[in-house]
């Protein structure tokens, strides 16, 4: 398969960790990865859309964002480390007719800024594009950097939508559909080097909508961000086992493909899944458990969810973390063959 120029194969097992583990790659060895997809995208939609503006919160360098403001210095601006100014100079900049994209980590997006996004973009409900990196547990900082509630906070808001992709391969398409919806937008961003998964199956993102990556008789894992790549992993794994795994994508988590879902959920004979990089309370799976319940709908096997508990996560290298908390791909792989 030919690669783009961004694109580039994964360090092998061990390499990503040497100057510190704690912010090791999520492509597994091997894996095809492509550089900042995110910057990348919105630099060629840059080039149609005159009102496209950037935000920082000192932070482009580790948001991506850093390649849009070498392509557009006189388009960017750095705000320093104050994210509530951060969200009212974004609301500023919509109420003038700019679509701006605000950046910052995930926990000072949804802890530190909430009343500012609440009150100044969403209840206006401006064009502002909130995309924060280090979503779920994919820094091994600890709890000052890992926003492993913050679907649950921006799920309460009205107007907000919430986007939570795969890989590259998704982030290049959810760009310019997001900034093309009218209204704020939360995206979830996997920065750096992000893993390739979802262009072998000839996946294409549809704004609101979830999908089917893969069917499967036995088990039917519905997810969202980088626990659908890992789903795929273990659904391939289980299929050793003469297991067979289906895995439905939901990138958009508010509002719910609910159509979509209890299609799916109310195919008899399966266990249903639901794995998200995102504490237990409040996110997907809970979104999802509602839905079935106020459907009427009751899997033939079962509901379990994988994702990371209710408390405060350790810090440490990610590829341990990840397994000590259960959304690793041995660690969702050795949870649906213990629940079958």
């Amino acid at each position: 398969m030919r690669r783009s120029k961004y694109e580039k194969p994964a360090p092998r097992q061990g390499a990503g960790l040497k100057t510190s583990a704690m912010i090791a790659s999520l492509a597994g060895p091997d894996q095809r990865t492509r550089a900042a997809p995110f910057g990348h995208a919105l630099v060629e939609l840059a080039q149609s859309r005159p009102d496209l503006v950037g935000l920082s919160a000192d932070l482009a360098k580790y948001t991506d964002l850093h390649i849009f403001a070498q392509a557009h210095p006189d388009r960017f601006y750095q705000m320093g480390m104050a994210e509530q100014l951060l969200m009212s100079a974004a609301a500023g900049l919509a109420r003038e007719g700019f679509t701006p994209i605000a950046t910052t980590y995930a926990v000072f997006a949804a802890r530190r800024a909430y009343d500012f996004i609440c009150l100044a973009i969403a209840e206006e409900n401006l064009n502002v594009k909130i995309a924060c990196a280090l979503p779920g547990l994919t820094t091994g900082y600890g709890p000052s950097h890992q926003a492993t509630e913050d679907v649950a906070i921006f799920r309460g808001m009205p107007n907000m939508t919430i986007i939570d992709p795969c890989d590259a391969h998704e982030i290049g398409e959810v760009v310019p559909a997001m900034v093309a919806h009218q209204g704020p937008v939360y995206l979830r961003l996997l920065r750096g080097n992000v893993p390739l998964v979802l262009d072998e199956y000839g996946y294409t993102f549809e704004w609101g909508k979830a999908k089917t990556i893969r069917d499967g008789r036995d088990v039917l894992v519905i997810s969202s961000g980088l626990m659908t790549m890992r789903a795929l992993e273990a659904a391939q794994a289980l299929g050793d086992d003469r297991i067979d795994v289906a895995v439905l994508h939901v990138p958009t988590i508010k509002p719910l493909d609910e159509a979509t879902i209890l299609a799916e959920a109310r195919k008899g004979g399966r266990l249903v899944v639901v794995a998200e990089n995102h504490t237990v309370i409040g996110g997907l799976g809970e979104a999802v458990a509602g839905l079935l319940m106020r459907s009427g709908v009751m899997p033939d096997r079962g509901f379990r969810q994988i994702g990371l508990p209710d408390e405060f996560l350790d810090a440490g290298a990610l590829p341990t973390l990840h397994d000590r908390y259960g959304i690793s791909t041995a660690a969702m792989t050795r949870s649906i063959r213990e629940w079958l």
